[in-house]
C-alpha cells in the first residue's frame, strides 16, 4: 500500500471513529442541519471548508494537514470527504481549537484518540474539561472525554511553523467566550477569526463563559488592525470576508454596546431594552441569521449585566 493510501485510510478512519457516540448536535440553537460542505482552497498549502457548523481552516504541508477548528461531530464523514477531495488526505498530525464550543471540537475526541497534538488556549482546556453551560442556548454540555482535551496550552498567544506557512495565533480575552484565538497567515494574507466574527449576522455571545457584546467590539476592533487591506478573512461563521466586514462588525458592536450600557445605566430591565430597539439601524444587515433582532437583544443585554458583575 502507498504511504499516501496509508494515510488516507487513517485520516478517514480518525475523522469517522467518533462520531457516533457523542451527543452534542447542531439543533442546539434550533437551526436545520448545516448545507452540505464546500472546500475552497486559498493558496497552495492554505484551504477552508464551510458548511460544517464553524468555518474550518486546513493547512497542507507535505507531513500532513492541520485543521483549525473540527467542526460537528456528527458531520466528521462528511468533512473527511469534503478534505480529501480538495487536499489529497494527508494524515492530520495538528488540530487548533478556537475556542471551546460544541460545533467548533467535534474532532478533538476522534483526532485525539488518533494521537493527534490539539492546540489551545488554557480557557479551552479548562471549560472543555467539565460540564459547561451555555446559558445563550439554553444548554449543559458534558466534559470531553481524556483523549479530546487540549494537549498543547497556552496563555496569550505566540508564532508557529506549519511546512511553509509561519502562523501567528493571539487570545483576545472576554469576546465571544473567555478562550478565543485568532490565526493570521502573512504569506497568503489569511485571517482566521474564529467565533469573534459571525459574517453578516448577529453573534452568539457566550454570556456564561466570559463572553460579552463590549469585548466583541473590543475583538473586532483588534483584529482590524491585523494585516492589510487586502487581508482575506475567514470567519467562524458565514462566508469569506473583507475587513470592511470588520469595521461594520464592530460598528455595529460597538454601538449597541453603547446603547444598552446607557438603558442598563437608567436602570431599564430586559423588556425595556428590547422595546428600545437598540439594533434596529442594524437589523437589516445583521438580523437575518441565527437570531433576529430582539432575541439577540436579550442575550447581549445579559452578556453586559453578566459583565458589569464581574468587573
Amino acid at each position: 500500500m502507498s504511504k499516501f493510501a496509508s494515510n488516507r485510510r487513517e485520516f478517514f478512519s480518525a475523522l469517522i471513529g467518533g462520531a457516533a457516540g457523542l451527543s452534542l448536535t447542531y439543533r442546539a440553537f434550533g437551526q436545520n442541519p448545516p448545507a452540505p460542505i464546500k472546500a475552497t482552497k486559498l493558496s497552495d498549502s492554505l484551504a477552508v471548508m464551510m458548511g460544517d457548523g464553524g468555518n474550518i481552516g486546513v493547512v497542507i504541508s507535505p507531513d500532513g494537514l492541520m485543521m483549525i477548528d473540527g467542526g460537528y461531530p456528527e458531520r466528521a464523514a462528511d468533512l473527511a470527504k469534503a478534505i480529501g477531495e480538495q487536499v489529497d488526505a494527508h494524515k492530520v498530525n495538528l488540530l487548533f481549537d478556537t475556542h471551546w464550543h460544541f460545533d467548533h471540537v467535534g474532532s478533538n475526541e476522534s483526532l485525539g484518540r488518533a494521537g493527534v497534538k490539539i492546540m489551545a488556549q488554557e480557557n479551552v482546556k479548562k471549560r472543555l474539561s467539565v460540564r459547561t453551560t451555555m446559558e445563550a442556548n439554553g444548554r449543559t454540555f458534558d466534559p470531553l472525554k481524556p483523549e479530546g482535551l487540549p494537549t498543547q496550552e497556552f496563555a496569550k498567544g505566540g508564532k508557529l511553523t506549519y511546512g511553509k506557512e509561519k502562523i501567528e495565533y493571539v487570545h483576545i480575552p472576554l469576546a465571544h467566550t473567555d478562550g478565543d484565538t485568532y490565526l493570521f497567515f502573512p504569506g497568503p494574507n489569511v485571517l482566521h477569526t474564529g467565533d469573534m466574527l459571525f459574517n453578516g449576522m448577529y453573534p452568539v455571545i457566550d454570556y456564561s463563559t466570559g463572553g460579552w457584546v463590549g469585548g466583541m467590539a473590543a475583538a473586532a476592533e483588534a483584529m482590524h488592525k491585523v494585516g492589510d487591506a487586502k487581508t482575506r478573512i475567514i470567519p467562524g461563521h458565514g462566508p469569506m470576508g473583507t475587513k470592511d466586514d470588520l469595521k461594520a462588525s464592530h460598528e455595529m458592536l460597538a454601538a449597541v454596546t453603547q446603547r444598552l450600557e446607557k438603558l442598563i445605566k437608567e436602570g431599564k430591565s430586559v423588556d425595556e431594552a428590547v422595546a428600545a430597539a437598540p439594533t434596529k439601524d442594524f437589523d437589516e444587515k445583521f438580523g437575518r441569521g441565527i437570531f433576529k433582532p430582539d432575541a439577540w437583544t436579550k442575550i447581549a443585554y445579559a452578556s453586559v449585566v453578566r459583565h458589569n458583575q464581574k468587573s
